[in-house]
């Protein structure tokens, strides 16, 4: 079974294989490590970053587990933990806002479980703008699992011209099989 199940994680392919949901302001861009994200991050095979505008930016992708060779028996009686990480940073000149939803998702699209944590906003005036990492692990959610959809982005705080907004980066969605 594959490892990450996130296509283009990191933005090595730019914007491809993502959903843009939401595409404000200058859009998304990708940015090479470290450049103006200003910060180095802890994965020198990382080299790249997905980069938030001035309005809202949100993108998403959705996996689909059969196509990813998983059995459906499989995964409702192993019911394997889904395991979730995803990085983001804010620029040290601009304040930015994060967040990210992921959820599980059974074969017609309804809703099993959700992990929506409270959006983040970094002031660099008074907050550490360096690369910080979200995770969760979903467990014991019960049978019907076929589809996790990862959702993530924002925006900057001061509404400049340009993507000074959150860089993201590192994003991973993992079985336990």
């Amino acid at each position: 079974m594959p490892g990450n199940l996130l296509k283009n994680p990191n933005g090595d392919e730019d914007l491809e294989h993502w959903e843009l949901t939401e595409n404000g302001g200058d859009q998304w861009g990708t940015g090479d490590m470290p450049e103006d994200s200003r910060h180095t991050f802890n994965n020198e095979s990382i080299t790249k970053y997905f980069c938030t505008s001035f309005e809202l930016c949100i993108k998403r992708q959705v996996i689909d587990l059969l196509a990813e060779g998983y059995d459906p028996e499989n995964l409702d009686i192993i019911q394997p933990a889904v395991n979730v990480e995803d990085w983001f940073s804010s620029r040290t000149d601009c304040g930015c806002i994060y967040m990210l939803t992921v959820t599980l998702l059974d074969e017609h699209l309804e809703v099993i479980e959700e992990f929506k944590p409270e959006e983040v906003t970094i002031d660099p005036n008074c907050d550490d703008c360096s690369w910080k990492k979200v995770s969760h692990t979903f467990t014991d959610y019960g049978p019907g699992l076929r589809f996790i959809a990862f959702q993530h982005g924002g925006k900057d705080t001061k509404y400049w011209k340009g993507r000074y907004g959150v860089r993201v980066t590192g994003s991973s969605v993992t079985l336990d099989i």
